[in-house]
């Protein structure tokens, strides 16, 4: 049997990965989407479930460097940018990156830092560069960003501004995993020192050429109009509904699309079907919704809202030709 590039980028990062995190299959699955989209990620979960391990290893695949930024209430922007420092020798300043200048970076708990840190993120998720002093610097060519929040009911946390978390491409969340995972993962790290520099080091980098082959299959994905026409009227949907003050931006349908072509591509497919939107949807929209207060008091989440969307949004017969 003959893989598509994205599916090899696929098997090659669940081979590699599955050797050092446990039980992430879903996850995994969001990651990979995200990556080939040329997106960054939010991952939502309580302390202590592997989310860093997770990001190291994804920077063993690329090959690429990695940083890490651990939130709290005192971080400031220029920790995560960098600075100019004078440098007596040369009589002028000279720039000091910040870790935002790694391939892969892990900004941990980024709801523990104050709006002003958080809102220094939004150009270099943007537009892949930083603008310090009026001189702009661009940042790696393979930039990934991987944010972690904890939950809104911990202390000590700032929710993310909606413009902010609108520059995330996918939302995944962590949970707690079973029992025999949990065994795997006590047996493989209860030594000193837990042992995870060592296991990542062990990684096979990935192929130089295949992520870009994997972009270039999403990319050429078949889509159509009639599915650009069903995201929309799911979007306008949202923006209309009793129970959401805040709907789907133009930029949260973008998204979907992204990710959808990106889903045919690992499905092996060269065109759009209604259920690769219906798969992604839910990894794009959840941190895009903002409910009113009122649905929020009486229980609701926001995906069970979409759910309640994408039920009454007739779906187009599409494909039926392929």
């Amino acid at each position: 049997m003959t893989y598509s590039a994205a599916q090899n980028l696929k098997n090659h990062l669940y081979l590699e990965v599955g050797k050092v995190v446990f039980g992430m299959e879903e996850t995994l699955h969001g990651l990979v989407i995200a990556w080939i989209a040329n997106g960054h990620v939010l991952l939502e979960g309580v302390p202590g479930l592997g989310k860093t391990l997770l990001a190291k290893s994804f920077a063993q695949l690329m090959h690429g460097s990695f940083g890490r930024v651990q939130g709290t209430a005192d971080l400031m922007p220029s920790d995560l940018t960098g600075l100019h420092i004078f440098n007596p020798e040369k009589n002028g300043f000279e720039f000091v990156p910040g870790p935002l200048f790694n391939d892969v970076v892990l900004v941990d708990e980024i709801n523990r830092t104050g709006p002003k840190t958080q809102s220094a993120l939004l150009q270099a998720m943007e537009e892949n560069l930083i603008t310090l002093d009026r001189k702009s610097y661009p940042l790696a060519e393979s930039f990934f960003l991987i944010a972690s929040q904890n939950p809104f009911d911990f202390e000590g946390v700032y929710p993310l501004l909606e413009s902010q978390l609108d520059r995330f491409l996918v939302r995944l969340t962590l949970s707690y995993p079973d029992v025999a995972t949990e065994i795997s993962v006590l047996s493989q790290y209860d030594k000193p020192g837990g042992g995870h520099a060592t296991a990542v080091q062990q990684l096979q980098a990935l192929p130089g050429s295949i992520l870009q082959s994997a972009r270039t299959e999403a990319a050429a994905v078949h889509i159509e109009e009639a599915l650009y026409r069903y995201t929309i009227l799911l979007a306008e949907a949202s923006r209309n509904h009793p129970r959401i003050s805040l709907g789907l931006s133009t930029r949260g349908a973008l998204s979907i699309m992204r990710c959808a072509r990106v889903e045919a591509a690992l499905a092996g497919r060269d065109y759009l079907i209604p259920d690769d939107i219906k798969n992604v949807a839910p990894l794009v929209v959840g941190h895009r919704l903002l409910l009113t207060s009122e649905a929020m008091l009486e229980g609701y989440t926001a995906l069970q809202i979409f759910r309640e969307i994408e039920a009454q949004v007739a779906v187009p017969r599409t494909g039926d030709s392929y």
